[in-house]
């Protein structure tokens, strides 16, 4: 037997390398790369990014795998940061760890790996990958002479279901649900989905930490980094400084137009929001409204104001799964089939508009509005979400992420 090749995207923590460590242990050979994605120190804060690879470098000689450092750092501020900027010059706040995820680690590192001659590539994220999607037929039936059943036109004596098996891959969310990042995985290509392996899918948190500790790896406990991607500890607003030009503008109220106050910078806040705005009296104000082209934060006291809640969202950039044409459903695939035309492939766009089932939105579904949100009963027009209620208005630019039961099924940006 062939001993097949994973490179592993090795980050520094504890979540990586445990992965590199369950797949050399399943037999793979192992090769452990670092990204180098971001090295900018920024003031008050140091980059850490040298400590990080250190510690994926101790944790490889450990295992005594091969230990890569690749540069991506111009395709990472190419790609990601100067997305996440322009998005927040438009008064969007985007997520930069979906654009990471998508153009960095499931695009360019798996495209190098690949041409290493790697047969995969393995990350530390908390997801699964199912690669044969059962499909069910119903097939007319009427019965033939000695019980036997025959095919039958007119359908009127009966159906049996035959299934048949794909090989198309599939995301899933993760067995532990707290950290569960397919969330941040819904634009990552099929061609890569099919060629990606996350071994710690199907673990809790602690028992990860448990399982590296007892293997002695240094960093089993390892505090994670909750900053932009590879940035670190950072704050955004910090991040952003450094990046936009920000001047301060007028706080209104937006019943009265009254001005009550002023902020550093438009781009700083998010519809909802209520910490941050310093605005001192009575019941506490939200934000409404953002005019980023005049630098102005429209507020209320009114919680039930039409800008907060919503009962429908239109999307954008919008990736759908597919599989052979058709949706899952619970795990298995619709038998609709939503038009003959339909590619086998498993990503359609918001730019082929005649390729969105439209029978979708007669079948619940849910939808993730952020990363450990509440997944939400929702119909979908192939460009809008329809609530059955209204919900609190997510930020324009974050990601809303569809689901059938556990599969991830894609996603687009909130318009």
């Amino acid at each position: 037997m062939v001993m097949k090749t994973v490179y592993v995207g090795m980050s520094g923590g504890v979540d990586s390398s445990v992965a590199a460590m369950l797949l050399l242990e399943q037999g793979y050979r192992v090769v452990g790369v670092y990204m180098k994605n971001w090295s900018r120190d920024l003031p008050g804060m140091k980059c850490p990014w040298a400590e990080d690879l250190a510690d994926a470098k101790r944790v490889a000689v450990k295992l005594g795998i091969d230990f890569l450092v690749w540069d991506f750092e111009e395709a990472y501020h190419d790609k990601v940061v100067d997305y996440m900027l322009d998005e927040f010059r438009r008064g969007n706040t985007p997520n930069p760890d979906v654009m990471c995820n998508q153009e960095i680690k499931f695009k360019l590192f798996y495209e190098k790996a690949m041409a290493a001659g790697a047969d995969f590539i393995a990350t530390g994220h908390y997801a699964r990958v199912e690669r044969e999607i059962p499909l069910f037929e119903e097939h007319i039936f009427r019965r033939g002479k000695y019980g036997a059943t025959e095919p039958r036109n007119d359908g009127r004596e009966g159906a049996f279901r035959e299934q048949r098996v794909f090989s198309l891959p599939a995301l899933l969310r993760a067995t532990d649900e707290n950290k569960d990042q397919t969330y941040f995985l819904y634009r990552i290509s099929e061609e890569a989905l099919a060629h990606t392996l996350f071994p710690i899918g199907g673990m809790m948190k602690p028992d990860v930490k448990k399982l590296a500790k007892e293997r002695g790896l240094h960093n089993a406990y390892k505090k994670e980094s909750m900053g932009v991607c590879f940035v670190g500890e950072v704050g955004m607003k910090d991040f952003l400084k450094e990046y936009i030009d920000i001047q301060p503008g007028e706080i209104r109220e937006i019943e009265s137009n009254r001005v009550l106050g002023y902020h550093e910078g438009a781009v700083f806040y998010t519809i909802g929001q209520r910490h941050g705005l310093y605005i001192s009296g009575g019941l506490p104000y939200y934000v409404v409204k953002k005019d980023v082209a005049n630098n102005i934060v429209y507020v209320s006291k009114n919680l039930n104001s039409d800008e907060l809640w919503t009962d429908e969202l239109r999307l954008r950039d919008i990736l759908l799964r597919q599989f052979d044409g058709d949706f899952l459903r619970d795990g298995v695939a619709f038998a609709r089939r939503y038009g003959e035309s339909a590619p086998h492939t498993s990503v359609v766009t918001s730019g082929s508009p005649q390729k969105v089932p439209s029978e979708l939105p007669s079948h619940e579904i849910q939808v993730r509005l952020r990363h450990r949100a509440p997944l939400i009963p929702v119909k979908f027009d192939g460009e809008v979400l329809h609530f059955d209620e209204k919900i609190k208005r997510p930020a324009s630019g974050q990601s809303a992420v569809l689901y059938d039961g556990e599969i991830c099924l894609g996603g687009g940006i909130i318009a």
